[in-house]
C-alpha cells in the first residue's frame, strides 16, 4: 500500500478475493469517484473480485493556473495532442505496477488482474498496463488518450492484452478524436482493440456501465 493510500472494496460475499480490479479516476477527483461503479454494473456475487481504487497525489495543473489539486501528472497545453509531464505520467505508472505487483506477491494470478481508468487515470492506465512485465487480464481505457505512445516501450507478455476503449461522442474535454487515436495506434501495433463510441461528454452512461460489466464478467468468469 503507498503512502497516498488506496480505497479497497472487498469481495460482498465474504470469500476471499481471487480476482483484482484497479480503477483509476481523473483529474481533480479521488479514489472514490468510482466507488458507485461497483454495484451499479450488477456483477454476480460468485464473483471474488477486489477493487482498488488509487487516489493520486495534490499538483499543480499548468492548464488549470497552477491550482494544486489530485493529478496523476501535469498537463501543460491543452493542444490537439495534449502537452503532458511524461516523467509524472510514467512516475504514476510505475506506482500502480508496485500496487500490482504488490496483489501478485499476496497470491493473485496476474491474468486475474485488470487496470481501469478515466481521462487523466485512463493515461496512466494505458502506460502501466502496456509496459507490465508479466501478462495482466485486461485494460479498460475511459474517455482518454495514449499520452505515451511515441515513448512507450511495451512488454512483450501483454501483447495479446484485451483492451477495451470507450469514449463520448460529445466530451468537449478530452476530444473523441484523442480516444480513438490511441486505439487506432494500438491497433496497428498488432494489439486488440474494441472501441466503444457512446452518446455522452465526459462521463459514464448507463448503457456503458452495463458494458463495462458485462466486460468483467467475460475476462473473470
Amino acid at each position: 500500500m503507498s503512502d497516498l493510500g488506496e480505497l479497497i472494496i472487498e469481495p460482498k460475499n465474504g470469500q476471499p478475493a481471487d480476482a483484482c480490479v484497479f480503477i483509476l479516476h481523473g483529474l481533480g477527483a479521488d479514489g472514490s469517484d468510482f466507488e458507485p461503479l461497483v454495484p451499479a454494473m450488477g456483477l454476480p456475487k460468485s464473483l471474488n473480485v477486489r477493487f482498488i481504487m488509487p487516489h493520486a497525489p495534490r499538483l499543480p495543473v499548468t492548464v488549470n493556473g497552477g491550482m494544486v489539486m489530485p493529478a496523476w501528472y501535469d498537463i501543460l497545453a491543452m493542444d490537439l495532442g495534449r502537452r503532458v509531464d511524461t516523467l509524472q505520467l510514467k512516475r504514476s505508472a510505475e506506482r500502480i505496477q508496485a500496487l500490482i505487483q504488490e496483489q501478485i506477491d499476496q497470491g493473485m494470478d496476474s491474468r486475474r488482474i485488470i487496470v481501469a481508468g478515466f481521462s487523466q487515470g485512463g493515461a496512466v492506465a494505458y502506460h502501466a498496463a502496456l509496459t507490465f512485465p508479466a501478462p495482466l487480464g485486461g485494460l479498460l481505457a475511459m474517455s482518454t488518450y495514449l499520452a505515451t505512445g511515441e515513448s512507450l516501450e511495451p512488454a512483450s507478455a501483454n501483447q495479446a492484452l484485451a483492451i477495451e476503449v470507450h469514449h463520448g461522442s460529445f466530451d468537449p474535454v478530452v476530444a473523441e478524436s484523442l480516444g480513438r487515436a490511441g486505439a487506432d495506434a494500438l491497433k496497428a501495433k498488432g494489439y486488440a482493440v474494441n472501441y466503444r463510441q457512446y452518446p455522452m461528454a465526459h462521463a459514464l452512461c448507463p448503457q456503458q456501465v452495463n458494458d463495462i460489466g458485462k466486460w468483467l464478467q467475460a475476462r473473470l468468469a
